[in-house]
């Protein structure tokens, strides 16, 4: 599963008044890890930024003035995501600002949803945490991710940050790991779980309740959802 985060500078917040991409951060996911395989770009954008969006990220035009435009790097953007489901925070405004710019190119060109699908993780954390703050800098501190170097905002950096943030929200670990004990070469993970059990003599199994099944039912459809696809364990073909 290819998937890419995603994060975007503007001069602005409305694309419908000719605000414009300044900055473009992507980090890619491969079956859950980080492939190093990453996209940034600064963009120039023919037009003035306000000035409470240069207070947000910090970016002034002397700085952009010899940067490429939209449509100079758009061919090369394009490729890199087609295919890849992107995970944006707050994905409605990124994804207005992405298909204005791919407007202005011409009809030809498709806008983002066809070149790729969309999971919004601000949603997702409302599903998860309703009634809560969910912005990045709140997720960061509700899942111990550290977010210290984000003094101002920046497109490449809040993407990685992201990442993090989406990997702690649904489910943390990517992988069980059945490698080596490095304190006992030679005994697995699995076995040294089996060693413990054995010196414990025989466990007690503790059953969920009723309550603690169906908010684990709850919890595995908010995964699914955010997966676009059932657990494998829950699809037809794992209960055969």
């Amino acid at each position: 599963m290819r998937q890419i985060v995603l994060d975007t500078e503007t001069t602005g917040l409305e694309p419908e008044q000719g605000h414009r991409i300044i900055e473009i951060g992507c980090v890619e996911l491969l079956n859950r890890r980080p492939t190093g395989n990453n996209y940034h770009q600064y963009l120039q954008p023919d037009r003035g930024i306000d000035e409470g969006a240069r207070e947000v990220h910090g970016i002034d035009l002397d700085f952009l003035a010899d940067k490429p435009r939209f449509g100079d790097v758009a061919r090369e953007l394009t490729d890199y995501l087609r295919g890849a489901e992107l995970i944006i925070h707050n994905a409605p405004f990124d994804t207005a600002f992405l298909n204005a710019e791919l407007r202005r190119l011409g009809s030809e060109w498709e806008l983002i949803e066809g070149h790729c699908t969309v999971l919004d993780t601000l949603a997702l954390a409302r599903r998860l945490h309703p009634g809560q703050r969910n912005s990045l800098d709140a997720l960061c501190k509700r899942y111990g991710i550290d977010n210290s170097q984000r003094t101002r905002h920046g497109a490449l950096l809040d993407a990685e940050i992201l990442a993090d943030v989406y990997l702690a929200m649904t489910g943390g670990q990517a992988a069980l790991s059945l490698e080596e004990d490095a304190e006992q070469p030679g005994r697995t993970a699995a076995a040294t779980v089996r060693a413990v059990e054995g010196a414990r003599g025989r466990l007690r199994v503790v059953h969920a309740d009723a309550a603690e099944r169906a908010a684990h039912e709850r919890y595995m459809e908010v995964l699914d959802d955010a997966c676009g696809a059932p657990c494998v364990w829950r699809s037809p073909d794992a209960e055969s």
